[in-house]
């Protein structure tokens, strides 16, 4: 009699071992990730009633908000896309003169299920985030690119910054024309205008980005190819300083509180609704996510997929 316990149990135990190795199952099979560039907390998520992001505030209904979502790396553009990118935190040159020293999700993704690259894209109003498609591992450079459109007349990298009314149309076309599996898009604003000193321009940088997330989400759910298969995230790349910070909202760069502390909304099939998650989590672990999500092996990857967000 103990030793038939004993099998039952063993059984039982086994079991049990194999059911908590049963991997999730995605219904998402496209991501399109929105790095909203450098607004602070305290006039998006934060601020009452949230008028400067009335559309993402409304969309909260069918997501989930990361509330205390974090870039715990440095605070600057170039190295917040590239945890992003990357899901790593590294230190590299804010000018986009210098490679990731990782491959990115991009190339990771392309080489796993041989994809062409117009399947995998980076758009940006940000002629130096093309710098972020490549890495400058002797095993990766060059190989396995996303397709790209940055800057001013797509030149790239040395190019300049333009509106984020052409990087919108761009956007669209590119989710029209080819229905890429995973895409990064870039808005420069409002971290221009912040950085000019320009509180109008600033604030009106917020509502026009918001105004893109309405309609890039409008779009995924009419489309047929997207809709009930599509994951959206808008997130940022970093924060701003707080008022009486080193000048306040015009800079950032630092460790301070309104630098880090930025925001990260999920739409799509396999994210809770109507949700607001106060855990910490950052850049790297959202990198997880996708990947997860898309069954992409990340190995060098710092952080981990947020489980919390899953339904």
């Amino acid at each position: 009699m103990k030793l038939l316990s004993y099998l039952v149990l063993l059984l039982v135990a086994s079991t049990s071992c194999k059911s908590d190795k049963v991997e999730r199952v995605f219904h998402s099979q496209n991501v399109i990730v929105i790095v909203v560039d450098g607004p602070r907390m305290s006039e998006t998520w934060d601020e009452p009633n949230r008028p400067n992001i009335p559309f993402q505030a409304g969309l909260l209904q069918e997501g989930v908000l990361l509330q205390n979502f974090r870039n715990d790396g440095l605070t600057w553009t170039m190295n917040g896309h590239c945890a992003i990118t990357t899901g790593n935190y590294v230190d590299i040159v804010n000018s986009g003169a210098e490679l990731p020293h990782v491959p990115s999700i991009f190339q990771l993704y392309r080489k796993q299920y041989n994809l062409d690259s117009t399947d995998v894209w980076l758009v940006a109003s940000k002629g130096k985030i093309e710098a972020l498609a490549n890495c400058d591992d002797s095993l990766w450079f060059n190989k396995f690119l996303p397709a790209t459109n940055c800057g001013i007349n797509a030149g790239g990298v040395a190019s300049g910054y333009r509106d984020d009314s052409t990087t919108f149309e761009v956007v669209m076309d590119v989710l029209e024309t080819h229905h890429p599996k995973l895409m990064l898009v870039n808005f420069k604003e409002p971290d221009v205008s912040g950085h000019l000193q320009d509180s109008t321009g600033y604030i009106q940088g917020i509502r026009d980005t918001d105004a893109y997330i309405q309609h890039i989400w409008q779009f995924i759910q009419s489309d047929p190819k997207y809709k009930g298969k599509t994951t959206l995230i808008v997130t940022n790349d970093h924060g701003r300083h707080l008022n009486g910070v080193s000048g306040g909202y015009g800079g950032h760069g630092d460790g301070c509180e309104g630098c880090r502390h930025i925001s990260m909304l999920g739409l799509g099939p396999d994210f809770k609704q109507n949700a607001v998650i106060n855990d910490a989590y950052n850049q790297t672990d959202l990198t997880a996510t996708i990947a997860e999500i898309l069954g992409i092996e990340m190995p060098q990857g710092q952080g981990k997929p947020i489980k919390r967000i899953y339904r």
